[in-house]
């Protein structure tokens, strides 16, 4: 890659795998469907999504290097509509749902170099997750 050393991209990746893990390590605690493997995997997957699809615009004039990204946001909803489950009046999984979806986008920003961005967007995630816990109805 021409604006990206070797040890960059690692760092990306590494860094997009913490940051999934962190959020997946508290799905785990909780027991819910998609735990730590799950939300590294799909971070660490998107960011490299997100390497891909900055090297095609690179290697490929012309070519819109968006769509790779995009369509990566919007096949998530797939994985995530499996972790929701209905048991009566009751559904489970959507905020795992969630979170995998918002992982994914953490993947993109730090695949991209949004670090800050990465890093604000998993601090707010976690907060949602354990301080407002015990606020729902």
């Amino acid at each position: 890659m021409n604006n990206i050393t070797y040890a960059e991209l690692i760092v990306r990746l590494v860094i997009s795998g913490v940051l999934g893990g962190l959020v997946g390590f508290e799905r785990e605690r909780h027991n819910r469907p998609a735990g730590f493997r799950t939300h590294i995997l799909v971070c660490v997957g998107c960011a490299l999504v997100m390497l891909v699809s900055m090297y095609m615009g690179e290697v490929a004039p012309g070519a819109d290097p968006s769509r790779i990204a995009s369509h990566a946001v919007s096949g998530i909803g797939f994985l995530g509509a499996g972790t929701i489950l209905r048991y009566g009046n009751t559904i489970r999984g959507l905020t795992t749902a969630a979170s995998l979806w918002v992982v994914a986008i953490i993947g993109l920003a730090v695949g991209s170099g949004f670090y800050v961005g990465g890093l604000v967007t998993t601090f707010l995630l976690l907060s949602s997750l354990y301080a407002l816990k015990g606020m729902e109805v």
